[in-house]
C-alpha cells in the first residue's frame, strides 16, 4: 500500500532500540519524514542481532528484525558518553522537528541532553520518550517488556484458552499499540500544536498504560458488571456468540467468521441450508455464552468440518458475509490484498 509524503520535510531524530520506537519512527518515514537513527558505539540497537538468521550471522548482516523496522531511514553512531557526541546531539536537535527515545525515565536528562536541555536548543521541538510504565510513579524504573505490560494493563487476562490459561501472543500489543501507535498520535498532535504557532512539547507515553486504555471490552464489562466476562467463550467478540467465532475445516485449517450483524448471519444461514438458525442470533436475543449459543457453536463446527478451508471459501467469501481464511503468515504475504503495487 504507498503512501503519500505528508511529512516531507519533517526532520526526526530517532534514538529508540527494538521494537515500540523503531516502528513509530518507521511510521513517519514511511509518510516521508527525514528519520536519522542514532546509535551508540558497539552494539547499537539490540535489534541488530535478535532474531538473527545463520545466513546473517555468518556475514554479519543485522537481523531482518532490524532492517524491517529500520528501512528507510538514515543512520548515525554517537556516543552520548562523550562531550562531543551530547554536543552533536544538541546541534541535531537544532535543526530538528522530533526527537523520540525510549531510555529509562531520567537517562537524557543524566547524560546531559535531556528535554529541558533540548529545548532550550530548540524551543519548537517535540521530544517524545516511550516508556514501560510511564516518567514517574512506583513502576518509573521498573524494567519490562511485552508481556509483562500487558499482564499489569489486565489485557493478558483476556487472551486466554478455553480453559482459563493466559496465552504468550505472537503479536506485540503493548509495544506497537501502547507504544508505536500512541507515540504517533501523541507526536502529530504536538505537531499540529506547533504548526499554529505553539511550542514543542515533552510527550510521555507509557506503553502499559495506553494499552490499558485500549482494553475496551474488558471496561466495558466492568462497567456493566462490575467484573470483567471477557475470558474465552463468554463475550460476544470472543467466543461467546456462533456468529463470531473461528472455526476449523476439514483440511484442519481455520476459518473466522465475522457475522456479528443479523443480515450477514442471515446470508450465511441460507447458504449453509439451515435457514431456521437465522433467528438464533444476538441480535434477537440469544444469550451471549449462553446453552442455545453453545449448542449451536458445536452444530456449526461440524457443518465446517465437511469441507476445506478453501472450498469454504470459494463458496461463501463471495457472498459478503463475513467469512475469511485464517491464513498463515506467508499466505498472507502472497494474497491480493497485500500485493505491491
Amino acid at each position: 500500500m504507498s503512501q503519500t509524503p505528508l511529512l516531507e520535510g519533517l526532520r526526526v531524530l530517532d534514538l529508540t532500540r527494538l521494537l515500540p520506537g523503531p516502528v513509530a519512527t518507521l511510521r513517519l518515514a514511511e509518510l516521508g519524514a527525514d528519520v536519522l537513527k542514532i546509535e551508540a558505539p558497539g552494539e547499537g540497537d539490540y535489534a541488530r542481532t535478535m532474531l538473527q538468521s545463520d545466513a546473517d550471522r555468518a556475514t554479519g548482516t543485522p537481523s531482518a528484525f532490524y532492517r524491517l523496522v529500520n528501512r528507510g531511514k538514515r543512520a548515525l553512531t554517537l556516543d552520548l558518553k562523550t562531550e562531543a557526541g551530547r554536543a552533536e546531539l544538541i546541534g541535531l536537535a537544532r535543526e530538528s522537528d522530533v526527537l523520540v527515545e525510549s531510555f529509562r525515565p531520567s537517562v537524557m536528562a543524566r547524560l546531559g541532553v535531556g528535554y529541558d536541555v533540548l529545548r532550550e536548543a530548540n524551543p519548537k521541538l517535540v521530544y517524545c520518550a516511550i516508556t514501560g510504565f510511564g516518567a514517574d510513579g512506583a513502576f518509573v524504573d521498573t524494567p519490562g517488556h511485552d508481556l509483562n505490560y500487558i499482564a499489569y494493563a489486565g489485557v493478558l487476562d483476556q487472551l486466554a484458552s478455553n480453559d482459563g490459561t493466559p496465552i504468550v501472543p505472537n503479536f506485540q500489543i503493548a509495544d506497537l499499540l501502547g507504544g508505536a501507535l500512541a507515540a504517533v498520535t501523541q507526536i502529530l498532535a504536538a505537531l499540529w500544536h506547533v504548526a499554529r504557532g505553539g511550542d514543542g512539547h515533552c510527550l510521555n507515553v507509557s506503553m502499559t498504560h495506553a494499552v490499558h486504555a485500549h482494553n475496551v471490552m474488558a471496561h466495558i464489562a466492568l462497567d456493566n458488571h462490575a467484573h470483567a466476562t471477557t475470558r474465552a467463550g463468554a463475550g460476544l467478540l470472543n467466543g461467546g456468540v456462533p456468529c463470531y467465532n473461528v472455526y476449523r475445516t476439514k483440511d484442519d485449517r481455520f476459518v473466522a467468521l465475522g457475522a456479528l450483524e443479523l443480515k450477514f448471519w442471515e446470508t450465511l444461514c441460507r447458504a449453509l441450508g439451515r435457514p431456521e438458525w437465522a433467528a438464533k442470533h444476538w441480535s434477537l436475543g440469544q444469550a451471549t455464552g449462553g446453552a442455545d449459543a453453545v449448542e449451536l457453536t458445536q452444530s456449526l463446527a461440524a457443518i465446517f468440518r465437511e469441507r476445506t478451508r478453501d472450498e469454504w471459501i470459494a463458496l461463501l467469501e463471495p457472498l459478503n458475509c463475513c467469512v475469511a481464511p485464517v491464513l498463515t503468515p506467508a499466505e498472507a504475504a502472497a494474497h491480493p490484498l497485500f500485493a505491491k503495487h
